[in-house]
């Protein structure tokens, strides 16, 4: 079939208002341009809706991304568009569908719905979609105008991995026709395959268990794309919710690299890091060029999240005796939306009303769903200072997890144990930029408000560990920060490496963080300082924690299946698994309190340091809020970058 330009009506807005993309220009007979467009990590996010904050974000949302599809469509004559996955959840949209909606038969997915309007050619499955359990999302990728590929998960595994009972076809081998430079059509076969991260099996441990099995990427990769080969493939692209960072090793989580390594991909299109490729985020190196968006040399591209980007791989293919091979390429990412200088953002494209509309009935109901209150609060509820300083948003959810667990094992073997809490700030700025941060004021608490608190929809874990394990978990989370000097002035205080989901507080001790010490543990939880010793003067109800002593860890699903590798959270130590999420754990207490109060009580504090002063970003509406920070000395220190505020702390 030929690949038509508009292939929607909406499509044809912009068609002859664009120039032609110079390999177009330059393509001559038997010279094919063939765009290839991704979409990741969209998380429901089809409106430029922030639900969390209830309000229009242009920073977001595939309806936008579909105007540079039209886009990308009127600059050359072949498209192909792409999805690598984490589609079905990561917002309150997505919740409302998975708990309130639910899929009855002959419903459609939200999400399902928009990406037939804007017309996918495949699309992959990322590890977000298991969160909803394997009946769900079979239910919700049902009605897809395109086919979904995933490789490395089996129902059944064989003998050999070609012999695998996989719960989606593992590749797919699409029969294109496309039109050279001088207006000739050839036929092509573009095999296209997908990937997940093995790690699934830890954190949707409960939904996958005796469920599914899982192969590694590169190892499943070997095996396939030889086949995909032989079945005629001329081109082959790989769909990898997987990042770009481990080069080597067995059932990685980021394994885009490899994986561009095996021998008859010809493209990645990568996910999963919520980052931009080629782009200033990834460091040219070895097999990596982040200038020119190349992977072992082949072209690749990551498109941001939640809509942000739309990724582009340019090919010039030539065929000859009808053998094609890629001769030129280019990688680029395209942008929803810009930062101005005075911080403000600018829209660069419009919503697609085609898509808005698809989804419009569900978009009403989500804004229903999360504007419910089930409790107040008499304390705001913010995360501008969580990486910081003890802080409220944290402390609710460590209130609520205590409340819960100790419910729960009541009656038990464990009754008695010391009930700790460990619980992390989601929302606290980094990629996510300088609004990504709770904010709730005092007063009603609408589930909106408990899904800003909570991001995901994970269940309930306690866990059995020694104190040397609590004193280790706190040691992994203040790979956080930095090594500061004593007496030195404005040094860099947060790992820009150390995502904010795996700085875990823990509630129930007190503690302190010397950062004068290197860190235990590197960013992926790896040992580094075996005798480092940053967490100081850990005590329990007022006396020192000992090595061999019994505590209760009132955590979650991903992090008792092994995220974020944090010693002593493991299935091996997981003692309760509860059937309620997190969230409703939340909503549960506020229902039942009526009103609570979250104060922080500042419970963990950096050492002092000799008059060293430290610097860390924060979101502007900070200011609001920064007299009130417990355990704390701290000052304004400027405009940092992108939007971002800069404090200063006296250590």
């Amino acid at each position: 079939m030929t690949l038509v330009l508009n292939r929607r009506s909406f499509l044809a807005g912009s068609a002859g208002l664009l120039a032609l993309h110079p390999f177009s220009v330059q393509a001559a007979a038997n010279q094919v341009h063939l765009r290839l467009m991704e979409t990741t990590d969209l998380h429901v996010h089809i409106f430029p809706y922030d639900y969390y904050a209830d309000k229009p974000r242009d920073t977001m949302g595939l309806a936008r991304t579909a105007a540079i599809v039209n886009d990308i469509r009127a600059e050359a004559t072949n498209a192909m568009l792409f999805d690598n996955g984490d589609l079905i959840q990561g917002n309150p949209m997505g919740d409302y569908v998975a708990y309130e909606r639910g899929m009855p038969e002959g419903s459609m997915h939200p999400m399902v719905q928009a990406m037939n309007v804007v017309g996918f050619d495949a699309a992959t499955i990322g590890n977000h979609e298991f969160n909803y359990g394997l009946d769900f999302l079979l239910s919700a990728t049902k009605g897809a105008g395109f086919p979904w590929v995933l490789a490395n998960v089996a129902t059944e595994q064989g003998g050999s991995i070609r012999e695998d009972k996989t719960l989606y076809d593992p590749y797919i081998i699409l029969d294109r026709t496309l039109t050279d430079g001088a207006g000739n059509n050839h036929d092509i076969k573009i095999g296209v395959i997908g990937f997940t991260p093995p790690q699934i099996m830890n954190w949707d441990r409960r939904h996958l268990e005796g469920n599914v099995q899982v192969r590694d990427i590169v190892e499943t990769a070997k095996a396939f794309v030889p086949q995909m080969k032989e079945e005629g493939a001329d081109i082959i692209i790989a769909l990898s919710h997987s990042g770009i960072a481990q080069l080597e090793g067995e059932m990685l989580e980021n394994a885009s690299v490899p994986l561009a390594g095996v021998d008859g991909i010809d493209v990645i299109m990568t996910g999963h890091h919520h980052l931009t490729f080629p782009g200033p985020k990834y460091e040219t190196g070895g097999p990596i060029d982040a200038e020119n968006g190349t992977l072992h040399g082949k072209p690749a591209v990551m498109a941001g999240f939640w809509g942000s980007h739309l990724g582009l791989i340019d090919l010039m293919l030539e065929v000859d005796g009808g053998e094609w091979r890629i001769a030129t390429h280019e990688s680029t990412t395209r942008p929803i939306s810009k930062r101005n200088e005075d911080r403000s953002i600018t829209a660069l494209v419009d919503s697609v009303p085609e898509v808005l509309d698809s989804v419009q009935a569900e978009h009403d109901a989500t804004l229903a769903y999360v504007r419910r209150a089930v409790g107040k609060t008499d304390a705001p509820l913010h995360s501008y200072f969580a990486l910081v300083a003890d802080d409220p948003s944290v402390q609710i959810v460590s209130n609520a997890q205590t409340w819960y667990i100790e419910q729960m094992l009541a009656g038990t073997e464990y009754a008695g144990l010391p009930i700790l809490s460990a619980a992390a700030p989601f929302k606290a700025g980094g990629r996510g930029g300088p609004e990504y941060f709770t904010d709730v004021p005092a007063g009603d608490v609408a589930i909106k408000n408990v899904a800003d608190l909570y991001l995901y929809p994970n269940t309930a874990r306690a866990v059995l560990v020694s104190g040397a394990e609590v004193k280790d978990w706190l040691e992994r989370s203040a790979g956080m920060f930095n090594m500061v000097a004593p007496g030195q002035a404005d040094q860099v205080l947060l790992n820009p490496d150390f995502p904010s989901y795996n700085f875990d507080v823990i509630d129930g001790v007190t503690y302190q963080i010397d950062l004068s010490q290197p860190s235990k543990y590197d960013p992926k939880g790896n040992l580094i300082n075996a005798d480092a010793n940053r967490i100081v003067n850990l005590t329990y109800n007022g006396a020192p924690v000992s090595p061999d002593q019994q505590f209760i860890i009132a955590t979650n699903n991903y992090r008792a299946g092994g995220g974020g590798n944090f010693p002593g959270a493991s299935p091996e130590t997981t003692v309760f698994e509860g059937p309620d999420t997190n969230r409703d754990v939340i909503v549960r207490y506020l229902v039942e309190q009526g009103t609570v109060s979250p104060s922080a009580d500042a419970n963990w504090t950096f050492k002092s340091l000799d008059g060293a002063t430290v610097l860390f970003e924060t979101g502007p509406k900070a200011a609001d809020y920064a007299d009130d920070v417990p355990g704390v000395t701290m000052e304004p220190a400027g405009d940092g970058e992108g939007g971002f505020t800069l404090f200063r702390i006296q250590l």
